[in-house]
């Protein structure tokens, strides 16, 4: 049964009436650009054909109530008195939404409703923002506020950072926000300002599911994001935006080692980003592979964010004759990565790689081809 059915199905039978409105928000796969989005650099995602949906409709006081289908669970919490975290739970990311959206001035009405998503949980496909940006959103609905995408990846990311103490860039929540059917985004991520472009012709992306979960992100996360910033500090700029490859590289040696690797990679993945475009722009699938192969590389080496999950998938990709480059995709450590193919062998091309994975890991991978879908909208509305 399609996520929606579920949502809705559900709704009706607890609240013996069709839903008001219906929202939806997506996850997303980024395709090159990773670890660029708190350094206030460029990142290339596309909303993908899963996400978080909600059913619901409005109440005549200022109480939020959500059933979500995947937890099992069904929580409340009054709009007058926000409960703060003393956990991370999946209600918290709606409750930081409703904080967020207050303190940024937003009139918040009450709602009641039913929520399902199909974003696999902890893969590295953006679950969260889905549902920070599914319940903006449904706050839109039931509000008076006009939607304005940028505004409600900010929203969506005060709520992580601020509400719930979780130190993320502004990626996830912008892919949510403004996705374009069939096209891949990029993301200016200091200005946000978005282009978006088309994928090469007769290519498909894959996305590749090792099976494997991340341990300890948070911690390694917050790290590499303390020494991106300590490099930025010591060449005198704001963030490693601002210097190009060429200037690092006659500057590199007055880094320490590991503090020049994490340097080294947010600058060359930055210019591989904006490479892509021009690949992508181009129509270039071989180009674009090959710069999604060195994202990768990058990524293990000087990054160290990979896994040995990760690099056997990617692997088993890139050896496959079908596919231009795979990549983690991601903050890393497990989860899942990437891959650029041929549109026309794109299925026979994941049964050959799970296979392939599956044989070398003993893990159970999860491959299936997706297409850029758009960002948050709303489904129907009375």
């Amino acid at each position: 049964m399609h996520t929606l059915d579920r949502a809705t199905q559900r709704f009706q039978a607890e609240f013996a009436t069709s839903p008001a409105a219906i929202v939806r928000a997506p996850g997303r796969v980024n395709l090159i650009g990773e670890h660029t989005d708190y350094n206030d650099g460029f990142v290339f995602p596309l909303a993908i054909d899963r996400a978080a949906w909600l059913a619901l409709r409005p109440r005549a006081d200022n109480c939020v109530r959500v059933i979500s289908l995947d937890m099992a669970d069904d929580q409340s919490f009054d709009l007058d008195d926000l409960p703060r975290p003393d956990a991370t739970r999946w209600i918290d990311y709606i409750i930081g939404v409703a904080w967020a959206l207050q303190r940024g001035g937003y009139p918040l009405a009450g709602w009641e409703g039913v929520l399902a998503g199909d974003v696999p949980i902890g893969s590295g496909l953006s679950s969260s923002a889905a549902l920070e940006l599914a319940a903006a959103r449904a706050f839109y609905c039931v509000s008076d506020f006009d939607w304005d995408a940028a505004q409600m990846a900010q929203i969506g990311r005060a709520a992580e950072n601020e509400w719930l103490g979780i130190q993320t860039g502004i990626m996830d929540q912008m892919i949510s926000a403004a996705g374009v059917a069939g096209r891949a985004l990029l993301i200016d991520c200091r200005s946000l300002e978005t282009t978006p472009t088309p994928l090469p012709a007769t290519t498909s992306i894959v996305i590749l599911d090792t099976g494997t979960r991340r341990g300890l992100v948070g911690s390694a996360y917050n790290e590499r994001r303390a020494q991106c910033e300590s490099a930025a500090r010591h060449f005198g700029i704001s963030a490693l935006r601002d210097i190009d490859l060429a200037t690092f590289a006659k500057r590199a040696d007055e880094l320490e080692p590991v503090i020049r690797w994490r340097a080294r990679h947010v600058i060359s993945e930055n210019e591989r980003t904006l490479r892509a475009r021009d690949a992508m722009l181009a129509g270039d699938a071989e180009a674009l592979g090959k710069l999604m192969i060195a994202s990768h590389t990058s990524l293990r080496d000087d990054f160290e964010v990979s896994s040995p999950a990760l690099d056997a998938i990617v692997n088993c990709a890139n050896a496959d004759p079908s596919c231009y480059g795979a990549r983690m995709t991601g903050a890393g450590f497990g989860g899942c990565a990437v891959a650029l193919v041929r549109r026309d062998d794109a299925e026979d091309f994941s049964r050959r790689v799970g296979a392939g994975y599956e044989s070398a890991t003993g893990n159970t991978p999860a491959l299936y081809v997706t297409r850029a879908s758009a960002g948050a909208t709303t489904i129907k509305s009375e």
